[in-house]
């Protein structure tokens, strides 16, 4: 639509809505909020960003939405695939300790995003999962989490610090690949 918004309905053609798939909203630039019908058995959304029905996975945080800063919401436990992918608006991220999963590229070419507050929840970063986010500059990991996905932090050039806990056992490869600005690990 011309507002930027668009809703998701309960049934079309007849046949129950029950899933998005993962990026497709990608790239839509201008698309600031998601919205599902209230009637939806399996979808639902909060302030235009889209969930599942009981709001335990994020599905997708609209690429144009202009907010400069966003905490999800206590009870998501996961982070779909390219959640967040492409905003350029965001610029601090809070993740709650309910959050235990970062999944593939979930907030990749966010490259405003400066600050993230982790979680003690969250378990696994995900492949790819801050790609390109050149303005983050300071990452400290919770302890408990346990795997650092390959690429995990991929050219994020403005980061200058980055605290790794002892529960971390796996490191995938290239996962401070560009960092060039890295300075204290």
């Amino acid at each position: 639509s011309a507002s930027g918004e668009i809703t998701i309905p309960n049934t079309y053609n007849g046949l129950p809505v029950i899933s998005v798939f993962t990026m497709a909203f990608m790239e839509c630039t201008n698309l600031t909020a998601i919205n599902v019908d209230e009637s939806n058995a399996y979808l639902s959304s909060e302030n235009g960003v889209l969930f599942n029905k009981d709001k335990t996975l994020l599905i997708q945080y609209p690429v144009g939405k202009k907010d400069a800063a966003y905490s999800i919401p206590d009870g998501v436990t996961d982070i779909e695939t390219s959640a967040f992918r492409g905003n350029a608006n965001l610029t601090s991220i809070t993740i709650p300790d309910s959050v235990r999963y970062l999944d593939t590229c979930a907030f990749g070419y966010c490259t405003s995003l400066k600050s993230v507050v982790f979680g003690d929840g969250l378990r696994t970063i995900s492949t790819s999962a801050f790609r390109n986010c050149t303005s983050l500059e300071e990452i400290t990991i919770p302890e408990g989490v346990t795997s650092i996905g390959e690429e995990a932090f991929y050219d994020c050039s403005g980061l200058t610090s980055v605290t790794i806990p002892n529960s971390v056992t796996s490191i995938g490869s290239g996962a401070f690949y560009d960092c060039s600005g890295l300075t204290s690990v």
